[in-house]
């Protein structure tokens, strides 16, 4: 079991920040790969535009600008991108399905894809098969030499970072290190780990990398990041396109369609903003908090929740390791209805979700190791 951590004041991590969620006064919220509470400054940050979109309307529009600005940079170090290889998206599918339509498919291409994925990595790839693309469908547990088999010859691999239901965390850099060496263009669905452990984009040969700002992150949903490696971005044609795709979208009489030199081409027109300012806000506190310390911190959750629902005669879906286990911890148990022990958690102020007949949980780094204890105690 991964230890938790602990800061040089002697404080436990969660902790030390635990007055930055004020969900705590109301819940144990234990499903964060649904739709996180936001984190104090996410709020904040929305709250105060909010405000002064009231009171000023968009008079302080510079400032909007530099939200913007704000979360490609913050982004950007995140995942150890450039800033110019960021573009701001309404959510994960939105990220993906750029990459999927942008790209010159032709007939007799294969994608190397996954079974276990949630349909935003699924679909987009699965709908590729009408244009006389193959598919080929592996288990995200498969060895890595039957990845790398797979990918001999395959135009591209898309995979989850975390899978949203047996919480298995893949081995990006071993799967990027194969799609390097076989020219295989490597996609991750980031979603469900992004904000909860660290991902280095270059280290791990990783071409294109969507996630949005919902989950682990800690921020507003329908605003997301995509990331796409500047040398493959002449490779992949915006599939929406209007005002803001062009190099010259600031002047309006222009008819100019030359595109933007970096990842904003694939924004089409006005962006979130309220949602930027939120995610930036929230970004920006987890890179203060330091990824590099959450992950431990939520690994050691999901390993505690694993043992204890195993003691308690649970199933646990998957097999967790150390270097596999993340912050999803699925469970179930003859005879009892998931969605039924979801309610009766749900009554002890304690938030999970049914998924599929599993009792889906998903801590982040701010909760207790005294609060998993709580749950475990309130299973029937």
């Amino acid at each position: 079991m991964t230890n938790q951590p602990v800061e040089e004041d002697g404080l436990p991590l969660w902790e030390r920040y635990a007055d930055q969620f004020p969900v705590r006064q109301n819940l144990t919220y234990l499903n964060h790969a649904a739709v996180a509470p936001l984190v104090k400054p996410a709020a904040e940050a929305m709250q105060k535009l909010a405000e002064d979109c009231t009171r000023f309307g968009s008079i302080h529009y510079d400032q909007w600008l530099s939200a913007y600005e704000g979360l490609r940079v913050a982004a950007a170090r995140l995942i150890q991108a450039e800033r110019g290889e960021i573009a701001l998206v309404k959510n994960t599918s939105e990220g993906i399905a750029t990459v999927a339509l942008g790209l010159d498919w032709k007939a007799g291409d294969r994608v190397v894809g996954f079974r276990e994925e949630f349909p935003a990595n699924f679909y987009p790839w699965k709908r590729l098969e009408s244009k006389g693309v193959t598919v080929t469908w592996l288990s995200a547990t498969d060895p890595l030499d039957r990845i790398e088999e797979a990918c001999r010859g395959a135009r591209l691999l898309a995979i989850s970072f975390v899978q949203f239901l047996t919480g298995y965390r893949a081995p990006l850099a071993a799967i990027g290190e194969i799609c390097h060496r076989n020219r295989c263009i490597f996609v991750v669905d980031a979603i469900q780990g992004l904000g909860a452990f660290p991902i280095d984009v270059r280290a791990c040969h990783i071409d294109a990398l969507a996630a949005d700002g919902h989950k682990w992150l800690l921020g507003p949903e329908g605003c997301g990041i995509l990331y796409i490696r500047r040398e493959l971005q002449d490779r992949i044609e915006p599939v929406e396109f209007g005002w803001t795709n062009v190099a010259g979208y600031a002047d309006y009489a222009s008819r100019d369609m030359a595109l933007r030199k970096d990842a904003g081409r694939y924004e089409c027109g006005t962006l979130n903003t309220i949602g930027c300012f939120g995610l930036r806000a929230a970004i920006e506190f987890l890179l203060a908090v330091g990824v590099e310390r959450i992950g431990p911190a939520v690994e050691s959750l999901g390993d505690r929740i694993a043992a204890g629902v195993g003691a308690l005669g649970y199933e646990v879906l998957g097999q967790r390791t150390p270097e596999s286990g993340a912050g999803i911890v699925s469970f179930r148990k003859p005879g009892m209805e998931a969605g039924a022990i979801v309610r009766r958690l749900r009554e002890a102020r304690i938030s999970c979700a049914p998924r599929t007949g599993w009792v889906r949980t998903s801590p982040h780094f701010y909760i207790s190791p005294a609060d998993i204890d709580r749950m475990l105690g309130e299973l029937p």
